[in-house]
């Protein structure tokens, strides 16, 4: 049985949804409950702040995504950022709207997967608001995190490495799978897809996990990124910020690039370039930084980090270095939200 979440009305659903809720971090002094959080952060540290907003139809598709590993996405790409700047995350709040089509049990789900997010790495309900919506569902998480040093975007300089942790494409290719799946059985209600084999693809997906293990390897080695950047948009993207904004250039190693297994596979399927999926899927949430030449050692012994290129001068621009020798110019051909669809 489905409850209509008019029937609880805004105050009701906020109660509902919160009142399992118990805060972890020293800095969440107080919480859910009144007309603000409130936090106490040390001086020593430095207070990171970041905002996603996730809409129904731009974001997600509701057709194939269930909302407790969507609740769970959205939590996540903010624990991203603010790993991508060196730090920890310890609060968020959360915001709905909501059309009538969605029940408290819908809700309920999507609440579970952010407090499930937020229990594994230990992150603070301390706030939000709900809304109605006439266009369907919408997200906006903020995260509030704290480091002892920053680790930005504009620091890379000539002759650093580039590094990057996991692998990339697979969340592009785990997409592609569940969009041609959407197509294939759009008129089948009775038929469920098969996806045995490709378990690691709609992982990625539907249940990425930010890399909070790479940033505590970075700390326990004694090693400051120079720049930092997590991979959403696609490597291609994020290394051209990277480079904007230390007005330098770079040169990526096709054969370096970390692909698994079950992306190539895929890959081949669709008939897609691998490499270009790797360059411009997006959505992989893997840390992109660059080091000094000088940890070359520490960080190529890393587990789940890989050397892919080095920064240049910026006058060399960015580019594209295939296994057969050639050099292409490196491009920005990721995932562009405010892009008109065609």
């Amino acid at each position: 049985m489905r409850t209509e979440i008019a029937s609880l009305g805004e105050f009701g659903l906020i109660d509902r949804l919160t009142e399992s809720i118990k805060l972890t971090n020293e800095s969440s002094t107080y919480g859910v409950g009144d007309d603000a959080a409130v936090l106490s952060y040390s001086s020593e540290k430095q207070v990171l702040v970041t905002t996603d907003l996730l809409m129904e139809g731009v974001h997600f598709d509701l057709t194939y995504v269930p909302f407790k590993h969507l609740g769970y996405k959205a939590a996540i790409v903010n624990f991203s950022d603010i790993y991508a700047m060196n730090g920890t995350p310890r609060q968020i709040t959360v915001s709905l709207a909501l059309s009538k089509r969605f029940s408290v049990e819908d809700v309920d789900a999507l609440y579970d997967g952010i407090r499930l997010a937020c229990q594994q790495y230990n992150v603070d309900i301390v706030g939000g608001d709900t809304s109605s919506s006439l266009t369907g569902l919408a997200i906006s998480i903020t995260c509030i995190g704290d480091t002892e040093k920053a680790v930005y975007r504009h620091g890379a300089k000539d002759t650093d490495l580039i590094c990057v942790s996991g692998d990339l494409g697979a969340a592009y290719m785990g997409l592609q799978l569940l969009e041609r799946e959407k197509s294939v059985l759009k008129d089948e209600k009775d038929l469920q897809p098969d996806f045995s084999g490709k378990e690691y693809l709609l992982e990625r997906q539907l249940k990425p996990e930010a890399r909070k293990d790479i940033i505590e390897k970075l700390a326990a080695a004694n090693i400051v990124p120079t720049s930092m950047i997590d991979i959403s948009d696609g490597l291609s993207s994020e290394l051209l910020h990277i480079c904007k904004q230390s007005k330098a250039g770079c040169r990526v190693y096709e054969e370096h690039i970390p692909i698994d297994y079950q992306t190539a596979v895929m890959a081949e399927e669709f008939n897609m370039n691998l490499t270009t999926c790797a360059l411009n899927g997006g959505e992989d949430y893997e840390l992109l930084f660059t080091v000094p030449i000088a940890d070359h050692e520490k960080v190529s012994q890393m587990e789940g980090i890989r050397l892919i290129g080095h920064i240049t001068k910026s006058e060399l621009g960015c580019a594209l270095i295939t296994r057969d020798g050639q050099e292409f110019e490196l491009k920005a051909q990721g995932w562009n939200p405010l892009k008109e669809e065609k």
